[in-house]
């Protein structure tokens, strides 16, 4: 049976990605946003959204990933599985870049003022900058491709050894596995573009994998829920409390204890919630997560071109600019998908859909 609750917890967590953008778009706490401040606000103390969910978020989508990958695995050839991955990641976050996400990479450098720095460079080594510029969202996919690569020849090493110990996890090792996570997070850590986190993400998504695909250690997560909600929310608080004001994805913030437990409590709460109360699929969920892919690839488009283009002038009330960067976010994810998926090639090279649009 499919697991509603992993679709669920999939595509409401890239709704929470497009909320992330707008406010991060805008951002004047800790770190600079891509526009910056629009506001006269003294503090921005919405801005603490950000606080909120940077430390988990992603950690939990490369947990899902894992546990999707091992499901995946059961039904399919180790040979099937690189050609899926590759197909859906890597094409989209290689060639994509070549034959559209140029045009984001266009935006992001007008909105650093870089576009002119260009005007004498000849066209083609501009277009090389724009792709190179136009990445952005898509460093999840590509490392999730590159983690997915690595569990190939691991799986052929441990021959499910590792994992049927794994599926001993219980509620002493959860919580044990805290200190892992924090030691995790202060490995492979790149210096300059901070999403790239080696460390962390690949410990999570081989977590979800190994632990978290076994249904007895779901049900262990689904039995202590109301534990871990409430040190998941308590560490949020501290961290929040702490760190507001400081740059949440650099040193000290993002390798710090209390990042650590906030990130591996809320990836516990969040896997137990869903699979406790959000394991259902009605028409809205299956709405939803049929088009949750396309919204993570675009949303940003619409986002950042409502910056460059109604923002950055400073013409219209910021109330209504964050409004209408929240409606462009999912306008261009929810339309450029619908138009994308089913134009012949463009499919395959931006969405890595083959032959028709499939459900994600």
């Amino acid at each position: 049976m499919r697991k509603h609750w992993l679709d669920n917890i999939r595509w409401t967590i890239v709704v929470l990605v497009v909320i992330y953008h707008v406010i991060y778009m805008y951002n004047a706490e800790g770190i600079q946003g891509v526009l910056g401040k629009i506001t006269n606000l003294q503090s921005q103390w919405y801005d603490v959204f950000q606080y909120a969910l940077h430390p988990w978020f992603m950690s939990a989508l490369f947990i899902v990933s894992g546990i999707s990958s091992r499901l995946y695995l059961e039904q399919h050839t180790e040979r099937e599985f690189i050609g899926s991955r590759t197909t859906k990641l890597l094409v989209p976050s290689t060639i994509g870049l070549f034959v559209f996400q140029f045009l984001q990479g266009y935006i992001n450098m007008s909105l650093g003022d870089y576009a002119g720095q260009f005007d004498g460079v000849p066209l083609l080594m501009r277009y090389f900058v724009m792709v190179l510029s136009g990445i952005g969202v898509l460093w999840y996919i590509q490392l999730l491709w590159l983690f997915s690569l690595v569990l190939v020849p691991v799986r052929r090493i441990e021959k499910d050894r590792l994992w049927n110990i794994c599926g001993r996890t219980n509620l002493v090792v959860l919580i044990l596995l805290t200190a892992a996570v924090w030691g995790a997070a202060q490995i492979l850590n790149t210096p300059y573009v901070v999403v790239y986190r080696f460390g962390l993400y690949s410990f999570v998504f081989f977590l979800g994998y190994f632990v978290f695909s076994h249904d007895n250690v779901i049900a262990c997560l689904k039995k202590y829920f109301f534990l871990f909600a409430p040190l998941a929310l308590g560490f949020c608080v501290a961290f929040c409390i702490v760190y507001f004001g400081e740059n949440y994805a650099l040193p000290p913030a993002n390798r710090s204890p209390i990042f650590a437990a906030f990130c591996w409590f809320m990836c516990l709460a969040v896997l137990g919630g869903a699979a406790r109360f959000f394991d259902f699929e009605n028409a809205f969920t299956r709405w939803m997560k049929n088009r949750s892919w396309g919204l993570y690839i675009f949303h940003y488009l619409g986002i950042s071109s409502v910056a460059l283009f109604v923002a950055k002038p400073g013409q219209l009330h910021p109330a209504l600019i964050y409004a209408l960067s929240l409606i462009a976010g999912f306008a261009a994810g929810y339309g450029l998908n619908a138009l994308i998926s089913r134009l012949p090639f463009f499919r395959w090279a931006v969405l890595g859909i083959k032959k028709k649009k499939e459900a994600h």
